[in-house]
């Protein structure tokens, strides 16, 4: 049986020291971003927090608008308007295509309507001049 795998930038692998390292802040710092719901770390079965490579950069992100002057509640409301934001991108995108399909097949099936003259065209007869 093969174990799935998140991808690289998934794996939590980071020990508090570690990221808070990597972040440039205090392991308690991390704890508060925690409290506060900025950060969710994986968790090891005995319970010890494990960061990804995407929870540091998380936290890096909390660290340039925190240093910008927001605080912690200023920084959640920030960061979930700009999840929300890249979601909506994602599902204009795929509305964009999905619409651009659409208009493809109908105008396949104009083509479809028309079909080609085999004949001549016939002038039209003014019938008033009673000739061409």
């Amino acid at each position: 049986m093969k174990i799935s795998q998140p991808p690289d930038g998934a794996r939590a692998v980071y020990v508090i020291s570690v990221a808070a390292e990597l972040a440039g802040v205090h392991a308690q710092t991390l704890r508060i971003y925690e409290r506060k719901g900025l950060v969710e770390p994986a968790r090891t079965p005995g319970g010890s927090r494990r960061y990804s490579d995407i929870d540091i950069s998380l936290l890096r992100r909390i660290q340039e608008l925190t240093n910008e002057g927001l605080n912690l509640v200023g920084v959640k409301k920030v960061m979930d308007l700009e999840e929300r934001i890249s979601r909506l991108e994602t599902e204009i995108t795929s509305l964009q295509s999905s619409t651009e399909a659409s208009l493809a097949e109908v105008h396949r099936q104009y083509r479809r309507d028309l079909v080609p003259m085999q004949q001549a065209p016939v002038p039209w007869l003014d019938p008033k001049r009673k000739q061409f």
